[in-house]
């Protein structure tokens, strides 16, 4: 009983997290444990798909266990880093540990490009000597029930990664669905394969997989690149800042000097606010607090640094992007 609970209690959080009624720290909470059980599972998926090889002999099954290798691998990582990623900050990381899971997603997207590698060495002795798969009928249930695995797997990474805003997870969940796809496709070939009587279908599918793993590797490389250099966050999420910001800025004459960027599951968002001259440091403060509580609400795990500045700033040439009418 503690084992099925152990294995549906993630799952069970992942539901109640989509409908909103998990607090942040229970949300990282639950990253931890998903990132944990994906080591078992990615373990588990790949004994099947290497079964299913053994089964068949089939070069384009081989590609699809090879490349599951990477994710046994990731998972590895994507557990660690996601642990130290979510340390409190310290003297030596005064901002946080955030961005230690873009690591984690660029180490993946390295690994996701030598597994499509190693599909393409295999293949290509394949396409020198083609053969049709032993075994079919069975080789292909086992790989497809695996594709099933994955499929649930990666859905619920993903959208628990983009609910926690955590790359390493959305990364281990983008590559997981990239290995359905690919999976989808090695079953598709062999079917036509064993049916025309082409055995050279199966390396020439296995050549496509490689290509399409590549540029899921540089898709999950670039992102978390992107990370790492301090991008802004995405133009959805911008325009959620703006609005709580224009819904909240009664008292202020304007605001400029909008700067955001996102580490993970945080985001830093930095501006100027222009009050009258006249008005109290107290008073001030106050609308810094209500503009705060509106933003943090709007988007969780929001680390803000507001600058107050009087209003002969605007006479200074100061561009005023938001008014107390709206954006």
């Amino acid at each position: 009983m503690r084992a099925v609970h152990a294995f549906w209690g993630p799952i069970l959080q992942f539901i109640r997290i989509c409908m909103g009624s998990v607090m942040n720290e229970q949300g990282h909470a639950l990253v931890r444990k998903l990132a944990f059980w994906g080591i078992p599972f990615a373990i588990a998926v790949l004994c099947l798909k290497l079964l299913a090889w053994w089964f068949t002999g089939s070069v384009a099954l081989l590609s699809d266990g090879l490349e599951s290798t990477v994710n046994v691998v990731a998972a590895f990582i994507a557990y660690f880093v996601i642990r130290y990623a979510q340390k409190p900050a310290d003297d030596d990381h005064q901002f946080g540990h955030h961005k230690a899971e873009y690591l984690s997603a660029v180490v993946e997207g390295v690994l996701i490009v030598v597994a499509a590698l190693l599909i393409v060495k295999e293949a290509w002795g394949g396409l020198m000597a083609p053969s049709l798969p032993d075994a079919p009928v069975l080789g292909l249930a086992i790989n497809a029930f695996a594709g099933i695995l994955n499929f649930v797997w990666a859905t619920v990474l993903i959208r628990v990664g983009r609910k926690q805003s955590s790359p390493a997870l959305l990364a281990d969940g983008h590559h997981i669905m990239s290995d359905v796809v690919t999976s989808g496709g090695v079953l598709v070939g062999l079917v036509l394969a064993i049916i025309t009587g082409y055995a050279i279908l199966d390396p020439i599918l296995a050549i496509i997989v490689a290509i399409n793993i590549l540029f899921q590797g540089y898709k999950v490389i670039t992102h978390s690149l992107g990370g790492l250099m301090d991008r802004a966050v995405e133009p959805e999420e911008d325009e959620i800042i703006k609005t709580a910001i224009a819904e909240n800025s009664a008292g202020l004459l304007g605001v400029h000097d909008l700067k955001t960027r996102r580490a993970g599951s945080v985001a830093f968002i930095d501006f100027h606010v222009v009050v009258p001259s006249a008005m109290s440091v107290g008073a001030a403060h106050e609308i810094c607090d209500r503009l705060e509580d509106a933003i943090r609400e709007a988007v969780p795990g929001a680390v803000l640094a507001i600058h107050v500045e009087p209003e002969s700033e605007q006479a200074h040439g100061v561009r005023v992007e938001f008014q107390e009418a709206g954006v």
